[in-house]
Protein backbone atom coordinates (compact mmCIF):
# COMPACT_ATOMS: atom_id res chain seq x y z
CA UNK A 1 0.00 0.00 0.00
CA UNK A 2 1.40 3.18 -0.80
CA UNK A 3 1.93 5.85 2.11
CA UNK A 4 0.00 8.67 2.43
CA UNK A 5 1.04 12.02 0.47
CA UNK A 6 0.83 14.32 3.31
CA UNK A 7 0.15 17.75 2.37
CA UNK A 8 -1.02 19.56 5.36
CA UNK A 9 1.91 21.17 6.63
CA UNK A 10 5.43 21.02 6.34
CA UNK A 11 5.94 21.04 9.63
CA UNK A 12 5.43 16.88 9.21
CA UNK A 13 8.67 16.70 7.80
CA UNK A 14 11.00 13.69 9.07
CA UNK A 15 15.17 15.17 9.82
CA UNK A 16 17.46 14.22 7.13
CA UNK A 17 19.93 11.40 7.72
CA UNK A 18 22.42 13.52 8.13
CA UNK A 19 20.26 15.63 10.87
CA UNK A 20 19.89 12.27 12.83
CA UNK A 21 23.55 11.98 12.50
CA UNK A 22 24.28 15.62 13.54
CA UNK A 23 21.86 14.82 16.82
CA UNK A 24 23.51 11.61 18.15
CA UNK A 25 27.39 13.15 17.87
CA UNK A 26 26.36 16.93 18.82
CA UNK A 27 28.45 17.78 21.79
CA UNK A 28 26.44 18.66 24.47
CA UNK A 29 26.43 20.68 28.17
CA UNK A 30 23.84 22.40 30.14
CA UNK A 31 22.26 25.34 28.10
CA UNK A 32 20.79 26.32 31.13
CA UNK A 33 24.74 27.52 32.45
CA UNK A 34 25.35 28.36 28.57
CA UNK A 35 27.48 25.28 28.42
CA UNK A 36 26.16 23.83 25.55
CA UNK A 37 28.66 24.65 22.69
CA UNK A 38 26.56 23.10 20.15
CA UNK A 39 23.76 25.52 21.00
CA UNK A 40 26.06 28.23 21.26
CA UNK A 41 27.51 27.79 17.91
CA UNK A 42 24.21 27.54 15.96
CA UNK A 43 23.25 31.04 17.70
CA UNK A 44 26.70 32.46 16.37
CA UNK A 45 25.42 30.88 13.20
CA UNK A 46 22.15 32.39 12.74
CA UNK A 47 22.80 35.84 13.89
CA UNK A 48 25.59 36.34 11.39
CA UNK A 49 23.39 34.89 8.77
CA UNK A 50 20.45 37.66 9.53
CA UNK A 51 22.41 40.26 10.29
CA UNK A 52 21.83 40.74 14.01
CA UNK A 53 24.13 40.69 17.51
CA UNK A 54 22.18 37.61 18.56
CA UNK A 55 20.10 34.76 18.66
CA UNK A 56 18.21 32.44 21.02
CA UNK A 57 16.94 28.89 20.61
CA UNK A 58 12.68 28.56 21.17
CA UNK A 59 11.03 25.31 21.47
CA UNK A 60 8.57 26.71 18.95
CA UNK A 61 7.51 29.39 17.14
CA UNK A 62 4.50 30.23 18.82
CA UNK A 63 6.32 30.79 22.13
CA UNK A 64 9.50 32.48 20.13
CA UNK A 65 6.47 35.12 18.60
CA UNK A 66 5.61 35.61 22.59
CA UNK A 67 8.83 36.27 23.77
CA UNK A 68 9.24 38.69 21.22
CA UNK A 69 5.93 40.52 22.11
CA UNK A 70 6.99 40.52 25.39
CA UNK A 71 10.47 41.57 25.19
CA UNK A 72 9.06 44.43 23.58
CA UNK A 73 5.66 45.55 25.15
CA UNK A 74 4.43 46.41 28.31
CA UNK A 75 0.96 45.29 29.67
CA UNK A 76 -1.44 47.19 28.42
CA UNK A 77 0.63 48.36 25.17
CA UNK A 78 -0.36 48.07 21.33
CA UNK A 79 0.40 46.21 18.45
CA UNK A 80 -0.48 46.55 15.04
CA UNK A 81 -0.42 43.72 12.72
CA UNK A 82 -2.44 41.97 9.99
CA UNK A 83 -5.64 40.55 10.64
CA UNK A 84 -4.69 37.47 8.76
CA UNK A 85 -1.68 36.90 10.36
CA UNK A 86 -0.57 33.82 12.16
CA UNK A 87 0.26 35.54 15.54
CA UNK A 88 -3.72 36.75 15.66
CA UNK A 89 -5.40 33.79 14.58
CA UNK A 90 -3.72 30.77 15.44
CA UNK A 91 -1.19 31.58 18.63
CA UNK A 92 -4.48 30.85 21.17
CA UNK A 93 -4.74 34.41 22.00
CA UNK A 94 -1.16 34.44 23.96
CA UNK A 95 -0.28 38.02 23.29
CA UNK A 96 -3.24 39.07 25.30
CA UNK A 97 -3.88 35.89 27.55
CA UNK A 98 -0.29 36.05 28.90
CA UNK A 99 1.21 38.95 28.31
CA UNK A 100 -1.68 41.54 28.43
CA UNK A 101 -1.22 42.58 25.03
CA UNK A 102 -3.73 44.56 22.86
CA UNK A 103 -3.51 43.79 19.35
CA UNK A 104 -4.69 46.08 16.60
CA UNK A 105 -5.38 43.94 13.35
CA UNK A 106 -5.57 45.51 10.42
CA UNK A 107 -6.48 44.25 7.01
CA UNK A 108 -4.17 42.37 4.91
CA UNK A 109 -4.42 42.77 1.25
CA UNK A 110 -4.43 39.49 -1.27
CA UNK A 111 -0.19 39.61 -1.33
CA UNK A 112 -0.36 39.78 2.14
CA UNK A 113 0.89 43.15 2.38
CA UNK A 114 -1.04 45.93 4.90
CA UNK A 115 -2.04 49.12 3.29
CA UNK A 116 0.64 51.56 4.17
CA UNK A 117 -1.91 54.64 4.60
CA UNK A 118 -3.93 52.27 7.32
CA UNK A 119 -0.55 51.76 8.67
CA UNK A 120 0.16 55.12 9.82
CA UNK A 121 -3.43 55.97 10.22
CA UNK A 122 -4.01 53.22 12.88
CA UNK A 123 -0.81 54.43 15.16
CA UNK A 124 -2.82 55.79 18.54
CA UNK A 125 -2.04 59.77 19.56
CA UNK A 126 -0.58 59.78 22.90
CA UNK A 127 -3.84 59.80 25.08
CA UNK A 128 -5.21 58.46 28.19
CA UNK A 129 -7.95 56.86 26.65
CA UNK A 130 -5.59 55.30 24.39
CA UNK A 131 -3.13 52.31 24.53
CA UNK A 132 -0.20 52.91 23.79
CA UNK A 133 1.27 51.87 20.18
CA UNK A 134 4.49 50.16 20.73
CA UNK A 135 5.34 47.89 17.99
CA UNK A 136 4.41 46.78 13.79
CA UNK A 137 4.49 43.43 13.16
CA UNK A 138 4.96 41.57 9.68
CA UNK A 139 4.55 37.76 8.40
CA UNK A 140 6.90 36.41 5.78
CA UNK A 141 6.44 34.44 3.94
CA UNK A 142 2.45 34.85 4.70
CA UNK A 143 0.64 32.30 4.83
CA UNK A 144 -3.03 32.94 4.40
CA UNK A 145 -1.93 34.57 1.20
CA UNK A 146 -0.66 31.57 0.08
CA UNK A 147 2.96 31.73 0.96
CA UNK A 148 3.23 35.12 -0.48
CA UNK A 149 6.59 36.54 0.12
CA UNK A 150 6.88 40.35 1.02
CA UNK A 151 9.32 42.08 -0.42
CA UNK A 152 12.15 43.65 0.77
CA UNK A 153 11.00 47.38 -0.72
CA UNK A 154 7.89 46.47 0.66
CA UNK A 155 9.16 46.13 4.37
CA UNK A 156 11.38 48.83 3.68
CA UNK A 157 8.48 51.03 3.35
CA UNK A 158 6.91 49.75 6.48
CA UNK A 159 10.43 50.35 8.47
CA UNK A 160 9.92 53.96 7.07
CA UNK A 161 6.54 54.05 9.05
CA UNK A 162 8.10 52.83 12.25
CA UNK A 163 10.98 55.18 12.24
CA UNK A 164 8.53 58.17 11.70
CA UNK A 165 6.68 57.10 14.51
CA UNK A 166 10.12 55.87 17.05
CA UNK A 167 8.40 52.36 16.59
CA UNK A 168 9.93 48.91 15.90
CA UNK A 169 9.36 46.29 13.69
CA UNK A 170 9.23 42.64 14.11
CA UNK A 171 8.88 39.98 11.34
CA UNK A 172 7.08 36.56 12.31
CA UNK A 173 9.78 34.97 9.44
CA UNK A 174 8.08 31.36 10.42
CA UNK A 175 9.31 30.89 6.56
CA UNK A 176 12.13 33.70 6.09
CA UNK A 177 14.24 31.42 3.64
CA UNK A 178 11.04 30.54 1.60
CA UNK A 179 10.49 33.82 1.23
CA UNK A 180 14.01 34.91 0.58
CA UNK A 181 14.36 31.88 -2.04
CA UNK A 182 11.48 32.89 -3.68
CA UNK A 183 12.59 36.62 -4.38
CA UNK A 184 16.28 35.64 -4.90
CA UNK A 185 17.39 38.01 -2.19
CA UNK A 186 20.00 37.61 0.81
CA UNK A 187 18.02 36.82 3.40
CA UNK A 188 19.61 40.43 5.01
CA UNK A 189 17.94 41.93 2.20
CA UNK A 190 14.53 41.53 3.82
CA UNK A 191 16.20 41.16 7.40
CA UNK A 192 18.10 44.45 7.96
CA UNK A 193 14.73 46.56 7.53
CA UNK A 194 13.87 44.60 11.23
CA UNK A 195 14.56 45.41 14.78
CA UNK A 196 14.04 41.69 15.71
CA UNK A 197 12.61 38.79 14.24
CA UNK A 198 12.13 34.59 14.67
CA UNK A 199 12.07 32.12 12.20
CA UNK A 200 11.47 28.06 12.29
CA UNK A 201 13.39 25.42 11.76
CA UNK A 202 10.63 22.42 12.07
CA UNK A 203 9.07 23.87 8.32
CA UNK A 204 10.32 23.80 5.64
CA UNK A 205 13.92 23.33 7.02
CA UNK A 206 12.65 19.92 8.50
CA UNK A 207 14.35 19.84 11.88
CA UNK A 208 12.37 17.86 14.14
CA UNK A 209 11.50 21.13 16.57
CA UNK A 210 12.62 24.68 17.28
CA UNK A 211 12.59 27.96 15.94
CA UNK A 212 14.81 30.92 16.99
CA UNK A 213 14.05 34.46 17.68
CA UNK A 214 17.60 37.46 16.54
CA UNK A 215 17.90 40.85 17.39
CA UNK A 216 20.23 42.73 19.02
CA UNK A 217 22.16 41.96 22.04
CA UNK A 218 20.39 43.83 24.99
CA UNK A 219 17.30 42.68 23.57
CA UNK A 220 18.30 38.83 23.22
CA UNK A 221 19.13 39.41 26.77
CA UNK A 222 15.98 40.17 28.16
CA UNK A 223 14.49 38.06 25.45
CA UNK A 224 16.21 35.21 27.38
CA UNK A 225 14.81 36.31 30.77
CA UNK A 226 11.10 35.74 29.02
CA UNK A 227 11.85 32.19 27.87
CA UNK A 228 12.82 30.99 30.78
CA UNK A 229 9.79 32.71 32.81
CA UNK A 230 7.69 30.79 30.02
CA UNK A 231 9.25 27.00 30.28
CA UNK A 232 11.71 27.55 27.24
CA UNK A 233 14.87 26.82 28.24
CA UNK A 234 16.28 23.63 27.51
CA UNK A 235 19.71 21.55 29.60
CA UNK A 236 21.27 19.42 26.74
CA UNK A 237 19.54 21.62 23.91
CA UNK A 238 22.45 20.64 21.55
CA UNK A 239 20.34 17.76 20.22
CA UNK A 240 18.43 20.10 18.95
CA UNK A 241 20.68 22.80 17.45
CA UNK A 242 22.65 20.04 15.90
CA UNK A 243 19.54 19.30 13.73
CA UNK A 244 19.10 23.32 13.19
CA UNK A 245 22.54 23.82 11.86
CA UNK A 246 22.43 21.47 9.25
CA UNK A 247 19.35 22.75 8.19
CA UNK A 248 21.35 26.00 7.75
CA UNK A 249 24.01 24.78 6.04
CA UNK A 250 22.15 21.93 3.73
CA UNK A 251 18.45 22.82 3.45
CA UNK A 252 17.75 26.39 2.28
CA UNK A 253 18.07 26.29 -1.05
CA UNK A 254 16.85 22.65 -1.50
CA UNK A 255 13.42 24.60 -0.68
CA UNK A 256 13.62 25.67 -4.46
CA UNK A 257 12.14 22.18 -4.72
CA UNK A 258 9.15 22.34 -2.83
CA UNK A 259 8.33 25.90 -5.15
CA UNK A 260 8.88 23.92 -7.92
CA UNK A 261 6.39 21.30 -6.72
CA UNK A 262 3.92 23.95 -5.36
CA UNK A 263 3.76 25.14 -9.13
CA UNK A 264 3.10 21.91 -10.33
CA UNK A 265 0.29 21.12 -7.88
CA UNK A 266 -1.41 24.13 -8.81
CA UNK A 267 -1.40 23.52 -12.64
CA UNK A 268 -2.75 20.30 -11.99
CA UNK A 269 -5.61 21.53 -9.53
CA UNK A 270 -6.36 23.90 -11.82
CA UNK A 271 -7.39 21.80 -14.70
CA UNK A 272 -10.23 20.36 -12.97
CA UNK A 273 -13.48 21.95 -13.67
CA UNK A 274 -15.02 23.58 -10.86
CA UNK A 275 -11.70 24.21 -8.27
CA UNK A 276 -10.86 27.48 -7.28
CA UNK A 277 -7.00 27.11 -6.62
CA UNK A 278 -5.04 30.32 -4.62
CA UNK A 279 -2.69 31.45 -5.85
CA UNK A 280 -2.53 29.97 -9.46
CA UNK A 281 1.47 30.70 -9.46
CA UNK A 282 2.80 30.08 -5.79
CA UNK A 283 5.77 31.75 -5.28
CA UNK A 284 6.49 29.89 -2.19
CA UNK A 285 5.14 26.17 -0.99
CA UNK A 286 2.00 26.77 -0.22
CA UNK A 287 -1.38 25.91 -2.17
CA UNK A 288 -5.08 26.45 -1.09
CA UNK A 289 -7.97 25.33 -3.20
CA UNK A 290 -11.81 24.52 -2.68
CA UNK A 291 -15.04 24.24 -4.91
CA UNK A 292 -16.18 27.34 -6.94
CA UNK A 293 -19.76 26.63 -6.09
CA UNK A 294 -21.49 26.11 -2.90
CA UNK A 295 -23.09 23.05 -1.92
CA UNK A 296 -19.79 21.11 -1.63
CA UNK A 297 -18.21 20.49 1.79
CA UNK A 298 -15.06 21.16 1.97
CA UNK A 299 -14.89 19.15 5.09
CA UNK A 300 -16.16 16.12 3.06
CA UNK A 301 -13.67 16.58 0.12
CA UNK A 302 -10.78 16.45 3.07
CA UNK A 303 -12.29 13.68 4.28
CA UNK A 304 -12.71 12.00 1.16
CA UNK A 305 -8.93 12.60 -0.38
CA UNK A 306 -7.38 11.18 3.38
CA UNK A 307 -9.04 8.19 3.23
CA UNK A 308 -7.89 7.96 -0.40
CA UNK A 309 -4.47 9.28 0.80
CA UNK A 310 -4.15 12.69 0.16
CA UNK A 311 -4.02 14.69 3.67
CA UNK A 312 -4.90 17.97 3.20
CA UNK A 313 -5.42 20.54 5.80
CA UNK A 314 -9.31 22.45 6.18
CA UNK A 315 -8.64 26.11 7.11
CA UNK A 316 -12.32 27.76 6.79
CA UNK A 317 -13.40 27.02 3.07
CA UNK A 318 -10.47 26.40 1.66
CA UNK A 319 -8.00 23.30 1.81
CA UNK A 320 -4.62 23.83 2.36
CA UNK A 321 -1.91 21.64 0.15
CA UNK A 322 2.31 22.53 2.11
CA UNK A 323 5.13 21.04 -0.07
CA UNK A 324 8.14 19.95 1.44
CA UNK A 325 11.15 18.00 1.99
CA UNK A 326 10.10 14.00 1.85
CA UNK A 327 7.66 15.40 -1.03
CA UNK A 328 9.16 14.71 -5.13
CA UNK A 329 6.57 15.19 -8.48
CA UNK A 330 5.91 12.26 -8.45
CA UNK A 331 4.08 12.30 -4.86
CA UNK A 332 2.37 15.65 -6.56
CA UNK A 333 1.27 13.74 -9.55
CA UNK A 334 -0.27 10.24 -7.99
CA UNK A 335 -1.92 13.17 -5.18
CA UNK A 336 -3.13 14.89 -8.07
CA UNK A 337 -4.66 11.77 -9.54
CA UNK A 338 -6.32 10.90 -6.69
CA UNK A 339 -7.78 14.24 -5.80
CA UNK A 340 -9.21 14.20 -9.94
CA UNK A 341 -11.24 11.30 -8.69
CA UNK A 342 -11.87 12.17 -5.82
CA UNK A 343 -13.29 15.39 -7.11
CA UNK A 344 -15.03 14.25 -9.91
CA UNK A 345 -16.87 11.61 -7.28
CA UNK A 346 -18.53 14.59 -5.12
CA UNK A 347 -18.83 17.49 -7.94
CA UNK A 348 -21.41 15.40 -9.87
Amino acid sequence: MNKPVDLRSDTVTLPSPSMRRAMYEAELGDDGYGEDRTVTRLHEMVAERVGKEAALMTPSGCMANLIALLTFCDRGNEVILGRQTDMYLWEVGAMSAVGGIFPNPLENELDGTIDLAALEASLRPEDVHFPRTRLICLENSHNLSGGTPLTPGYIGQVKAVADRHHLPLYLDGARLFNAAVALNVDPLEITRHVDALMFCFSKGLSCPVGSIICGSRSYIEEAHRHRKMLGGQMRQAGVIAAAAIVAMTEMVERLADDHKHARLLASGLLELDGLEVRPEKPQTNIVFFRPARAGISTEALASRLEVAGVRTLPMGSWLRAVTHFGIEADDIHRALQIIAVEWKAVSR
